[in-house]
């Protein structure tokens, strides 16, 4: 049987092992001491904190639904929520999400001067070229100075002029103006969408589905990979083993580092300047609220968005408490957590943090084509990579599963 050895235990990694291990002797390498990535959780004084986002799982993709299920039992492994987020406005209100189609709650002037940029916006045929330009055109500048700007400058902590809109589909709702009126008129929730309902674990959250995943294969935890070798006999070496294949789910700008036998310095220099931003999750006892998600565009503090994860299953909280997560993008120190906190709304009380550094890869316009150029380079001697890290995506749980199962369609 063909040898496969992957580079990394989180979502991508692991799903293809489980897709590949009935074909294959694969061996996944783990630099960690359990599997997850991104999606790990840990329980603290009894709650379950999500130490980087709040990962659910929803998807429209079929193969993805296929596989899904047929690893878990959904009745029993999952419970089945409807999405219901707000935004936490600077004056207290807490507009429903999606803002634009709430827009009948803000007052007499805002309102009449959303209804102005709707009317508008069919007028308005040049297409946008950056992200601003794109929120601008897509809600008007009405909500796009009350929300969109000042919570997406959180976000993504730059000019949103220079962030290009590769990285957008299916992040965000994108309506009509026609549906944004018939929305505001029939005062459709959100929960009316195809996005607003997820499956969360019933136990142990995210970290039960990357345990679960992980189960009967060969993962080699607390074994970082230095060097890849392709050798004089065209196999790759890794740690003194030799293998056919190495599907590489690591982050991407340690690949010029870590090769050896294969010359890709003419793709060292665009590597090296690729950006992404960090996320420091701040895990809180909170009061409680009816929520899932809410949104932060108040200047005040630098937090953008709270994670209700102790409403999406009973057995996240400690009894007789509720816990969330307080996201702020990069590194922030646990004095400026603990200066920050008494601002941001809903009692917040810090429990812990943790900084992950590289969450959301930033693309600029020639990224997906050099990561594609590379892609080409390697898939002939036997590398191939995938995962949001890897290929530099911004990439959903889903996203990234899909990604890995069309991979291991390629690779027989």
């Amino acid at each position: 049987m063909k040898r496969i050895a992957i580079i990394g235990a989180g979502v991508s990694g692991l799903t293809m092992g489980r897709l590949l291990a009935p074909r294959a002797t694969v061996t996944i390498y783990e630099s960690d001491s359990r599997p997850g990535g991104l999606i790990k959780c840990d329980r603290v004084e009894g709650s379950l904190f999500h130490t980087c986002g709040g990962h659910v799982f929803n998807t429209r993709r079929q193969e993805v639904l296929d596989m899904f299920w047929s690893l878990f039992d959904r009745e029993r492994d999952f419970v089945k929520a409807d999405r219901n987020s707000a935004v936490r406005m600077p004056d207290g209100a807490e507009i429903p999400y999606p803002i634009e189609n709430h827009a009948y709650m803000l007052d007499d002037d805002t309102l009449h001067a959303v209804i102005a940029d709707v009317a508008r916006m069919r007028a308005e045929a040049d297409e946008p070229h950056n992200f601003e330009q794109f929120l601008r055109k897509q809600f008007g500048p009405t909500l796009y100075d009350l929300y969109f700007g000042p919570y997406n400058r959180k976000v993504w902590r730059r000019d949103l002029s220079s962030v290009p809109l590769s990285w957008l589909e299916g992040k965000l709702p994108m309506p009509t103006p026609e549906e944004i009126i018939y929305n505001n008129i029939r005062r459709v929730k959100e929960k009316a969408f195809v996005h607003s309902t997820f499956y969360y674990e019933r136990r142990d959250g995210s970290q039960f589905l990357a345990d679960t995943l992980a189960q009967g294969l060969d993962i080699r935890y607390n074994t970082p990979v230095e060097a890849l070798t392709l050798t004089p006999q065209g196999s790759w070496d890794i740690n003194g083993t030799p293998y056919d294949t190495v599907i590489f789910c690591g982050n991407i700008r340690q690949l010029p580092s870590m090769l050896r036998g294969l010359d890709i310095s003419g793709y060292t220099s665009d590597i090296e300047s690729l950006e992404s931003h960090g996320t420091t999750s701040v895990f809180c006892e909170i009061a409680p609220n009816p929520y899932s998600w809410i949104y932060l565009p108040d200047s005040r503090y630098d937090a953008h968005r709270i994670i209700c994860t102790g409403n999406f299953s009973p057995t996240n909280n400690a009894p007789g408490h509720m816990t969330a997560t307080v996201e702020f993008t990069d590194s922030i120190s646990h004095d400026e957590i603990l200066r920050q906190l008494p601002s941001i709304p809903f009692s917040p009380r810090y429990i812990t943090h943790r900084y992950n550094p590289c969450t959301y890869p930033i693309q600029h316009a020639d990224t997906r084509t050099m990561i594609s150029s590379l892609c080409d380079r390697l898939a002939p001697a036997g590398l191939y990579l995938t995962g949001r890290s890897a290929l530099w995506e911004y990439f959903n749980m889903d996203v990234a599963m899909d990604s890995a199962i069309r991979l291991a369609s390629r690779i027989s």
